[in-house]
């Protein structure tokens, strides 16, 4: 497929999915439910983390965890008392239990109470002349275990510095970053760029590159990802991670591969 016939085949399938109807069945419908800035990234950091699996299942576990916070994540992370927390300890998906929910918690109350928004743990780790948010992603995770935490939590905030797509952060971080008319994603932060956010990287989105020419190995670690979405820089050099649309959507719901 020649470079214009494949920006036009991924611009229309972007724009097929990047609608409104597209996020009820999708996990960005956690933070769509709340209007301040903190309740939205606190949700949305959970339901990215938490992202794995049917969409189904992903959505009622995130619908179990903010009731659980009483439907004002950013007030309970604040608030709460660390006695209180034991009530999330009976919480789990797939591998993500009461423990490690229990360490992300704290972290955010204490992050919380010393900076206004999550964006500066990603943000202060990189300039406008980085090509990509590696940098954002590496320093995030340092940030993030910072404090005493147990190891096996370790395994749910990824890092490039291991190779990994980080498709759940790079998701979140197009949902933070990213902004259009079309008001799927939410464009709340300011100090990272949309071209410089790597598309996030599944198994679905992988074969479909591969099966479009995009990439050449199928394999979703993080150098297949920033290779992937500097071909996308060649289609949107301004906006590559809109393409996530298109790609999921063919992979996920169409069955392209």
């Amino acid at each position: 497929m020649k470079i214009q016939q494949l920006r036009d085949f991924l611009n229309t399938k972007a724009a097929y999915y990047n609608q409104t109807d597209f996020i009820a069945n999708d996990p960005i419908c956690i933070p769509h439910r709340f209007s301040e800035l903190q309740d939205i990234e606190i949700s949305g950091f959970f339901a990215a983390i938490l992202a794995w699996g049917n969409r189904t299942s992903i959505i009622n576990k995130c619908t179990d965890l903010m009731q659980r916070m009483d439907n004002a994540p950013y007030d309970y992370i604040r608030h709460h008392q660390p006695r209180e927390r034991m009530q999330l300890m009976s919480f789990c998906h797939r591998t993500f239990n009461g423990l490690d929910l229990l360490y992300f918690v704290e972290f955010l109350q204490h992050y919380y109470n010393n900076v206004t928004s999550l964006e500066f743990a990603f943000s202060g780790h990189i300039t406008a002349e980085d090509e990509n948010v590696e940098k954002a992603l590496t320093g995030f995770r340092k940030v993030f275990f910072a404090l005493e935490h147990p190891d096996r939590t370790g395994k749910h905030i990824s890092t490039p510095a291991k190779n990994s797509a980080c498709k759940r952060l790079n998701m979140f971080l197009r949902w933070m970053v990213r902004k259009d008319e079309n008001g799927v994603d939410f464009g709340l932060w300011h100090h990272i760029s949309p071209s410089q956010l790597v598309c996030p990287m599944d198994v679905h989105v992988s074969r479909v590159a591969t099966r479009l020419g995009l990439i050449s190995d199928a394999k979703a670690d993080w150098k297949t990802a920033v290779a992937l979405t500097h071909e996308l820089k060649k289609l949107d050099p301004d906006d590559p991670s809109k393409y996530d649309f298109a790609l999921f959507g063919l992979g996920v719901i169409e069955k392209y591969v």
